[in-house]
C-alpha cells in the first residue's frame, strides 16, 4: 500500500499483505439517517470492500422514495479520537441513465424554508441523462433550446461518505457535518483518500449518492444521480484527531467545512487546512496563513443542503519534500 504522504506513517495501522482481505458487500437495505447502529459488515484495517450504491423508486419515477445510504461498515480497532482513512479505489456507473431533478423548493436559486423569495417556485423538472459507460459521456436532450442535445464527459463521484456522528446524534441523509455526510464534493472520486474523525467504536462508515457528474455548488439541487460500483480500502490513524473531514489526491490537500452562511463554511475549511499545514508539514501558522491565502483553491461543493459545504485546497507541490515526523 502507498504511504500516505500527509500523515505520519508510524500511526497508520495497515494489516499485513498476507492477511488483508477483499470483502464483497451486496447492499439490501438503505438507511435514511447517519447514526450509530449495528454494522452490516466488519473489516480489518487494510481490507478492501467492494460494493455498490442503491437504486430505488426515486430513480424510476417522480416523487419516488430515496433508497438511503449503504452501511454502516465497522473497522476493527477504530475508537473515538482516531481518524478513519478511506482510500477510494473505484467509483463507476453501473446504469445507462442518470436522473437530475430541479425546481420546486429545493435548490440554490429557488425559495426554500430558510430563504424568503417573492417569486413563485421555479417549475419542477426531471431530466434523464443517457450514459455511455464505454466512452464515459452523458447525453441530454434539450427540447426547449436551439441546441437540441448535448454530450459531456462524466466525472463519477460520491455525494455521501460518512461515519456515525457523535453520541446519540442522528442526521437526515441530506445533512453534511463534522462526520462527513452529504457533502457533495466532486473530489470524492477514484484516487482520492478521505479522512473522517471517529466518534464510535468501529467508526461505522456509510456511503451513497452516486453522481456521474456534478458541477460546483450542485446549484439545481442534484447531480447526475445514478448507481455506482465502488471499492474502498480502510485504514486507521490511531489517537489522531481531526476536527473536520480531510481529503487528499495527487495534487491537493483538502479540508471540507460545512455551515451557514457560506462564509462560515469557508472559514472552517481554511482554518482546518492551515492547522494541517502547521501540525503535519512544519509551517509556522503566520506563514501558512500567508501561503494558503496566495496559492489556495476553493471549491464550493454545495449550496443546497441544510448547511453549505466549502472545500479549501492546498497544492501539494508547495509542500516540503517530506512530511514532518
Amino acid at each position: 500500500m502507498r504511504r500516505l504522504a500527509c500523515l505520519p506513517a508510524a500511526v497508520v495501522l495497515v494489516a499485513g499483505v498476507a492477511y488483508a482481505e477483499t470483502h464483497r458487500l451486496k447492499p439490501t437495505v438503505g438507511h435514511p439517517t447517519f447514526a450509530a447502529r449495528p454494522a452490516v459488515l466488519t473489516v480489518k484495517p487494510g481490507d478492501v470492500v467492494e460494493s455498490e450504491t442503491l437504486w430505488g423508486d426515486w430513480y424510476e419515477k417522480a416523487g419516488g422514495k430515496w433508497p438511503g445510504e449503504v452501511g454502516p461498515i465497522a473497522i476493527e480497532g477504530a475508537e473515538p479520537g482516531d481518524t478513519l482513512v478511506v482510500e477510494i479505489l473505484k467509483v463507476q456507473p453501473i446504469r445507462d441513465r442518470a436522473v437530475s431533478t430541479q425546481g420546486g423548493t429545493f435548490g440554490a436559486l429557488v425559495p426554500d424554508s430558510g430563504t424568503a423569495f417573492l417569486n413563485e417556485p421555479f417549475p419542477r423538472g426531471r431530466y434523464i441523462w443517457h450514459l455511455d459507460r464505454q466512452e464515459m459521456t452523458g447525453t441530454l436532450e434539450l427540447p426547449g433550446s436551439r441546441m437540441k442535445s448535448i454530450t459531456v464527459p462524466l466525472r463519477p463521484m460520491l455525494g455521501r461518505v460518512a461515519v456515525a456522528p457523535a453520541g446519540e446524534e442522528s442526521f437526515d441523509g441530506l445533512w453534511p457535518g463534522r462526520f462527513g455526510g452529504n457533502m457533495d464534493i466532486a473530489d470524492v472520486r477514484e484516487g482520492t483518500t478521505v479522512y473522517l474523525p471517529v466518534f464510535h467504536e468501529g467508526a461505522l462508515f456509510y456511503f451513497g449518492d452516486g453522481h456521474a457528474l456534478q458541477g460546483d455548488g450542485e446549484v439545481c439541487g442534484s447531480g447526475l444521480e445514478t448507481a455506482m460500483e465502488v471499492a474502498f480500502r480502510f485504514n486507521l490513524l490511531k489517537q489522531t484527531h481531526i476536527g473536520w473531514p480531510r481529503l487528499e489526491d495527487e495534487e491537493f490537500l483538502m479540508v471540507a467545512g460545512s455551515a451557514r452562511p457560506l462564509t462560515d463554511a469557508l472559514r472552517i475549511a481554511y482554518v482546518e487546512l492551515i492547522n494541517w499545514l502547521v501540525d503535519e508539514h512544519g509551517f509556522g501558522k503566520e506563514d501558512a496563513y500567508q501561503l494558503a491565502s496566495q496559492v489556495g483553491v476553493v471549491r464550493v461543493a454545495q449550496v443546497v443542503d441544510p448547511i453549505y459545504t466549502v472545500v479549501a485546497k492546498f497544492p501539494k507541490k508547495y509542500l516540503p519534500t517530506a512530511p514532518q515526523r
